[in-house]
């Protein structure tokens, strides 16, 4: 089908800013909500909402439930994309940051098994799943508000920044809980746990007010898009883009799964240990610290050099870190144990995060851009971050070893590095217009 898409009028840098900002404070604030789950699956769920059974069988067991939440993203990838196709990028950041603050609220109210028996689990997926359903929609969105305000020729600069919210989102929800776990045991499990889920619902407020002060995008709002949004965006972008869909979902595995398996498996992997699990909290938040910085970098790289060689670096940087990073947890020496984190986090994974928000964006047009992004991003939610704590967990509990989760990394790798390798370079279509043809429409094929 064909369109015309009009050339990018570069935004103002105060423009670009303000946009930048509210997308990266919106971003974290909902990934804040995101990443608690992760941290409470991995130390407080499995005694409190499947007690009864071994340490390990719980921790099993409870990112069981983390794993419904990836299960649910892409219907929230489908049903926000659909209508953020339709309607615009903005009411759809609004409407997934007041589901995420809500939830996240009665996950910190909800009664434990204790209290309530088995009704206690069943509320904690289906508010997990309310969650996943909410982040399904909010990353193409966020993403797509600064990719499509970028200046041309900065888009992965600019659209990094999207990012770095994600890790502040992961920064202060680790923070969170390495104070409240400064609390006795008894005090931390019976309430001092539930204090980081009540105060997500403050920060979810003021993201709501940030965001509803943020432009609706240039090229959504530009008459050749409004006269071309497709009825069904998803099956305009499955009929038109298969094969980008499949890419952008095979580019997440490495990416997503490798960091799932870092960010929430580690911990429970140093509890199996008995690595202080205060330590492994540290070494990941200094690791983020430092991959918010890298991801930037990182991001303006592939607007030089291109999105498939920054992207493939930080895939075979996975592969390499995948049995040393182990290793170098095993120590138990706190400067070690940063150091794994630092490589497979602010190198590895920053290279690859850094460069995804431009590089996915430009696999697709933008009349179903919204949806076919989200679709392959969640996809790969699905089958890489959603499994990898819960694969990682039944390998260490079969094995008793790391080795075996170090060669699913591995494998998570080269399937990143083979579906980025079958892409074609997109960085030119960021492209600054030639003086000639500033004034003229380009002409695409969806």
């Amino acid at each position: 089908m064909s369109s015309i898409t009009p050339q990018k009028v570069a935004a103002s840098p105060q423009s670009i800013r303000k946009v930048a900002i509210a997308s990266l404070t919106g971003t974290a604030l909902e990934w804040y909500d995101f990443f608690l789950y992760g941290t409470a699956s991995a130390l407080v769920f499995g005694p409190l909402f499947f007690p009864g059974a071994s340490a390990l069988a719980g921790t099993l067991a409870s990112f069981g439930t983390f794993a419904v939440g990836f299960a649910a993203r892409p219907l929230g990838g489908i049903v926000f994309g659909h209508f953020g196709d339709r309607l615009g990028r903005k009411p759809m950041l609004v409407i997934t940051l007041l589901v995420m603050g809500f939830t996240t609220f009665l996950i910190g109210a909800l009664p434990t098994y204790a209290q309530i028996g088995v009704w206690a689990p069943i509320l904690l997926v289906l508010l997990r799943v309310l969650q996943g359903i909410a982040v399904g929609g909010e990353w193409g969105g966020s993403v797509l508000m600064i990719t499509e305000h970028a200046p041309p020729g900065r888009r992965g600069f600019y659209s990094a920044w999207s990012q770095v919210g994600i890790n502040l989102g992961f920064i202060t929800s680790a923070g969170a809980f390495a104070a409240v776990q400064t609390l006795s045991n008894e005090a931390f499990l019976s309430w001092g746990w539930r204090i980081p889920f009540l105060l997500g619902a403050i920060p979810a407020l003021v993201g709501l007010v940030i965001r509803l002060k943020i432009e609706e995008t240039p090229e959504f709002q530009a008459p050749q898009h409004e006269g071309n949004r497709e009825r069904l965006p998803i099956l305009h972008a499955l009929r038109t883009h298969p094969r980008s869909i499949l890419i952008a979902a095979g580019a997440r595995m490495a990416e997503n799964g490798g960091s799932y398996v870092f960010l929430v498996f580690s911990l429970a992997y140093g509890t199996h240990i008995g690595v202080d699990s205060g330590l492994l909290l540290t070494g990941i938040i200094v690791a983020n610290v430092v991959e918010a910085a890298s991801m930037v970098g990182f991001g303006a790289l592939s607007d030089r050099i291109g999105r498939r060689p920054v992207y493939m670096a930080g895939a075979a940087t996975l592969v390499v870190i995948a049995f040393p990073f182990f290793w170098l947890v095993d120590t138990g020496t706190p400067a070690l144990v940063w150091l794994a984190f630092v490589i497979a986090l602010g190198v590895g994974h920053g290279a690859m995060i850094g460069t995804q928000p431009s590089f996915f964006t430009e696999l697709f047009g933008a009349s179903s851009r919204y949806s076919a992004i989200s679709l392959g991003h969640e996809l790969a939610s699905v089958f890489a971050g959603g499994l990898s704590p819960l694969i990682a967990t039944a390998l260490l509990a079969a094995t008793g070893s790391s080795w075996p989760i170090s060669l699913y990394l591995v494998g998570l790798g080269c399937i990143t590095l083979v579906a980025v390798y079958c892409a074609r370079e997109t960085v030119q279509r960021d492209a600054p217009p030639a003086p000639a043809q500033q004034l003229q429409p380009v002409h695409t094929h969806e």
